[in-house]
């Protein structure tokens, strides 16, 4: 573990993520009740200031365009953004896995499923399918917005994850060990469960960190197009109509500052700060937990 100072990082680090995301909202500075915000606020001489108000004593961070705290918006926000980001990645790992292993022969129905999957959305830049399928009308007035995110976002990349898995499976079935079981006419499910899986976990556990922080790579994308997860479709009169985001998850934050660039550059700024943070956590980890296992193996 000394000489591993990467996996000795991404621990740190995500012991710090874990901490601001589920203990962050506890801490008496932080405003839970950030919904309540004033857009109005009274400066010195009683000079009228709006929304939104630059980083000071009372805004560490600054705030957003509604007036609330952004440091605070930050923390309360950290918890869902993880949420949705685990839930992406572990959605894709439940398919991509068995997917992977049934792919692993040469021939046959999942193999080809598995190839075309992967050639199909590999020859897209992840984003832009993200932002075709989150876009359809259908999905974009769904009460249930939020569950077909995390599945499409999930369902997008199975096939590069699969693909990996298959040629891990491949090669570990290639082993002499595995190629002696099949010889003595061991059960295929004793060996998957004895020899394949065992072999291949190291494999899908650094896969599976490393891809958390490109997911969050991914949903801070969507932000800065305004794709967003969570929405819900308001009627505000006869003839007029607008989405309105209903989390304060990092990805509706960045989306949201987009017009703040110029006259508000704390807001993407922090955002964005918090978003490459996740990345780097989970990165780190990753390619920690890969020395690790080679270590190891060794």
């Amino acid at each position: 573990m000394r000489q591993n100072r990467l996996l000795v990082i991404g621990i740190i680090l995500f012991v710090i993520l874990f901490l601001v995301a589920f203990v962050g909202p506890h801490i008496p500075y932080v405003e839970k009740e950030i919904e309540e915000a004033s857009r109005v606020r009274f400066g010195e001489g009683n000079k009228i200031l709006t929304a939104p108000f630059s980083p000071s004593q009372q805004f560490p961070f600054g705030s957003d365009q509604q007036g609330r705290d952004l440091l605070s918006a930050l923390i309360v926000g950290a918890k869902d953004t993880l949420l949705i980001i685990l839930a992406i990645a572990i959605v894709r790992y439940i398919v991509a896995i068995p997917l992977g292993l049934l792919a692993s022969r040469k021939t046959g129905f999942f193999t080809w499923l598995l190839s075309a999957w992967n050639r199909i959305f590999s020859s897209v830049p992840t984003i832009f399918s993200a932002m075709l399928f989150l876009s359809i009308p259908v999905l974009v007035l769904d009460e249930d917005r939020l569950f077909w995110s995390i599945v499409i976002l999930s369902l997008i990349e199975v096939g590069k994850v699969g693909y990996v898995i298959q040629e891990e499976t491949r090669l570990v079935a290639k082993k002499p060990f595995v190629e002696a079981g099949v010889t003595v006419g061991i059960h295929p499910i004793r060996q998957l469960t004895h020899h394949i899986l065992p072999n291949i976990f190291p494999t899908v556990v650094v896969s599976f960190f490393i891809d958390i922080g490109r997911t969050a790579l991914l949903v801070g994308q969507m932000g800065i197009f305004a794709i967003f997860i969570t929405q819900t479709f308001v009627q505000g009169g006869a003839f007029a109509a607008q989405m309105e985001n209903t989390s304060l998850n990092w990805m509706t934050l960045l989306g949201q500052a987009r017009k703040d660039m110029l006259h508000a550059m704390w807001i993407p700024f922090y955002t964005c700060l918090a978003i490459t943070f996740t990345i780097f956590t989970f990165t780190i980890l990753g390619e920690g937990l890969r020395r690790y296992y080679d270590r190891t193996v060794d």
